[in-house]
């Protein structure tokens, strides 16, 4: 009965309307150049790597005989020439975004429940606290080697200054290599997540913020039962975004410790480009990206998994 009430165009199927296939045309014209440039440079590289993993690549030597999953099984085989220095990789990569990562959320949280007040001049901290992330790395690694050299760094001078100590091996000894490699990063990535979760706050809606209010609700009883619920959708995003970024650290240890003292603060992707493009054994190398891959697919999923529960 209730098919017959349809008019003709409602129960005619959608790729049977005149100008659907125009339509699915025009639409898949529009998206084929980013799909030639994902395939020419995710895909195809994605496969290709999965390729080499599976043989004993060394870019030095023309034959690269097919190993199966042999890279792979020497990176859980405790005596392994890769086994050792690869997890010690993997443990530096985890105390940096174990210290990282929380900071990365906290004070980005608070930098934007600040600026989102009505006060003057929050625009111009909102590019203040934005600016730092438009440097590219190398810039910054730059700056920051220069500031915390721990012979001639600017920083170690300013505290002798003020009476502090003046000696501190911020580069060079840990733990004070962690304390600047996480300290430089919060400096440097903080804005994009300030601005992310600035945006958030500007979503919810204001009238919760009343009727809160008019429950009596102070100042933290409205960020715990108002601001936190309304951005977790964000704090998702931010969250996993932070944690992907942070387990990819690179650039920070490479130009600021050197991955020291020893190898204290080399990170996995250190490591790994290290064993490819140093030391040719590019097997090797892709089994241990893939394996990184699925160590932070994992930890995503388990991550979106838990806030989604909460939401």
């Amino acid at each position: 009965m209730a098919d017959t009430l349809l008019s003709p165009a409602a129960r005619t199927p959608r790729s049977a309307r005149p100008g659907a296939p125009r339509r699915d045309l025009t639409a898949y014209a529009f998206l084929a150049p980013f799909l030639v440039l994902f395939a020419l440079f995710v895909l195809v590289p994605a496969v290709y790597g999965l390729v080499i993993s599976l043989h004993r690549w060394n870019s030095l030597v023309p034959v690269h005989p097919f190993i199966g999953l042999q890279n792979y099984v020497d990176l859980v085989t405790p005596g392994s020439l890769t086994f050792s220095d690869f997890w010690s990789s993997m443990r530096a990569t985890g105390i940096f975004t174990v210290f990282s990562v929380p900071l990365l959320i906290v004070v980005p949280l608070l930098a934007a429940v600040l600026l989102n007040q009505n006060l003057k001049g929050t625009t111009f901290f909102r590019g203040v606290f934005f600016a730092p992330y438009v440097l590219g790395v190398a810039v910054i690694g730059v700056i920051w080697k220069y500031l915390l050299d721990p012979q001639a760094g600017v920083v170690n001078h300013l505290l002798g200054l003020i009476g502090l100590p003046d000696q501190t091996p911020w580069t060079v000894d840990v733990p004070w290599a962690w304390v600047s490699l996480v300290g430089v990063t919060i400096w440097w990535t903080a804005g994009l997540n300030t601005v992310i979760l600035l945006a958030g706050l500007k979503g919810i809606n204001a009238d919760l913020y009343e009727a809160a209010a008019l429950d009596g609700a102070g100042t933290m009883r409205k960020f715990w039962s108002v601001t936190l619920p309304g951005l977790r959708p964000v704090m998702i995003f931010v969250t996993t975004t932070t944690i992907l970024a942070s387990a990819n650290m690179f650039g920070q240890s490479f130009l600021l410790t050197q991955g020291g003292p020893g190898t204290e603060t080399r990170s996995a992707i250190m490591y790994i480009a290290d064993q490819g493009l140093a030391q040719g054994n590019m097997g090797a190398a892709s089994a241990m990206s893939y394996l990184l891959f699925a160590v932070l697919a994992v930890i995503s999923v388990v991550n979106f998994r838990i806030q989604r529960e909460k939401a």
